[in-house]
C-alpha cells in the first residue's frame, strides 16, 4: 500500500505548487509522500534482500537519509507559506546555516533520486520486474531533480508521472503477491535472474 501512497502523494503535490514556493499544501503532501515511500521501499528491499543482500545493505541507510532530506524540503515549503517567504529567500537564509543546509538539504535531499535510480538499475540487473518498470524508475529518478531545480510545474508533473507508473505496478503486485520473496534463484546477487519482484 505504501508503495502506492508514496508516488501518488508526490504526484498530487505538484498540482498545489504556488508561484514563488511549493506552498503549505504541496509541502505537506511532499513530506507525507517521503514517509510513505520510505515504508514502501523498506518493504521492497526486504523482498530483494535474498537476491541482492549487498545492494540492500547499502540502499536501506541511504534511503532513510534520503527520506529525511525529502521531509526537510517539505517542511521548508510549509514554513515558506507560514511566513510568506519565497523559496529564493529561504535558500538565502538557509545558506547562513551551513551545517543544517548541507546535512539536511544539499546532502540528504539529492540522495532521493539517486536511491530511486539505484533501485531501477537493481530491478533491471536482477530481472526482478519487467524491463519497462526498471527503465521508468530510472527515467523518473533522472527527471525528478530537474523538475525541482527548474521549479517548472509541467516538468514536475512529467517527472512525477514517470515515477508513478512503475510504482503503481510494483505496489499493486506487492499487494497481490503474498510470497514475500523476490528472487529465489541462488546467487541472484551475482547477476543471475530471479523471480520478479511482484510476481509474474
Amino acid at each position: 500500500m505504501f508503495l502506492l501512497l508514496g508516488p501518488l502523494l508526490n504526484f498530487a503535490s505538484g498540482f498545489f505548487w504556488e508561484p514563488d514556493s511549493q506552498g503549505i499544501t504541496a509541502g505537506t503532501l511532499g513530506a507525507l509522500s517521503c514517509a510513505c515511500w520510505l515504508v514502501g521501499l523498506l518493504g521492497l528491499y526486504d523482498r530483494l534482500r535474498a537476491a541482492a543482500p549487498r545492494y540492500v545493505a547499502v540502499a536501506v541507510p541511504l534511503t532513510v537519509f534520503a527520506a529525511v532530506g525529502g521531509v526537510a524540503f517539505g517542511v521548508q515549503s510549509i514554513h515558506e507559506g507560514l511566513f510568506g517567504a519565497s523559496h529564493a529567500t529561504t535558500i538565502e537564509l538557509l545558506d547562513q546555516h551551513p551545517f543544517a543546509a548541507w546535512s539536511l538539504y544539499w546532502a540528504a535531499g539529492p540522495l532521493f533520486p539517486l536511491v530511486l535510480f539505484g533501485l531501477g538499475a537493481a530491478l533491471l540487473r536482477l530481472r526482478a520486474a519487467p524491463v519497462p518498470v526498471g527503465v521508468l524508475v530510472c527515467l523518473g529518478a533522472l527527471a525528478f531533480p530537474l523538475s525541482r531545480i527548474t521549479r517548472e510545474p509541467t516538468i514536475a508533473h512529467l517527472a512525477d508521472l514517470l515515477l508513478l507508473l512503475p510504482f503503481l505496478y510494483l505496489g499493486v503486485r506487492a499487494l497481490t503477491d503474498r510470497t514475500g520473496s523476490v528472487a529465489r534463484t541462488a546467487g541472484a546477487d551475482t547477476g543471475r535472474p530471479g523471480e520478479p519482484v511482484a510476481g509474474r
